[in-house]
């Protein structure tokens, strides 16, 4: 089974940057698209961006320019580079990502969501 672990989320203030990262582990065939969700107190998750193994990438709408999704398939990670940080950014931000993977039985899909990473932006 794949598993996904964030790190890089913390405290920080407004108009300051952080930089997220996600690696996943397992036995991984490929992995064909990583995403990041939010999820502030009392809101629903919400798409923040996705790329998938060619590199074409969505954002949610407001946090283009502010937001850069990358990946590296080769060490299994994928990062969110947040920068103009402002306290509406506060949230718990999820990883997920699917692709295909080798099991004991052969290969399979997966699709994969990571415990969350705190991020709080002080004003």
């Amino acid at each position: 089974q794949v598993q996904l672990v964030e790190s890089g989320g913390g405290l920080v203030q407004a108009g300051g940057s952080l930089r997220l990262s996600c690696a996943a582990s397992g036995t991984i065939l490929s992995i064909s698209l990583w995403g990041w969700y939010r999820q502030a107190p009392g809101k629903q998750r919400e798409l923040v961006a996705t790329i998938t193994s060619g590199d074409d990438t969505n954002y949610a709408e407001s946090l283009k320019g502010r937001f850069a999704i990358s990946r590296d398939n080769a060490v299994n990670r994928a990062y969110l580079q947040m920068n103009s940080l402002k306290p509406e950014d506060t949230a718990v931000y999820y990883c997920t990502a699917g692709g295909r993977e080798l099991t004991d039985t052969g290969r399979r899909g997966f699709s994969s969501w990571g415990q969350g990473t705190q991020v709080t932006v002080s004003s």
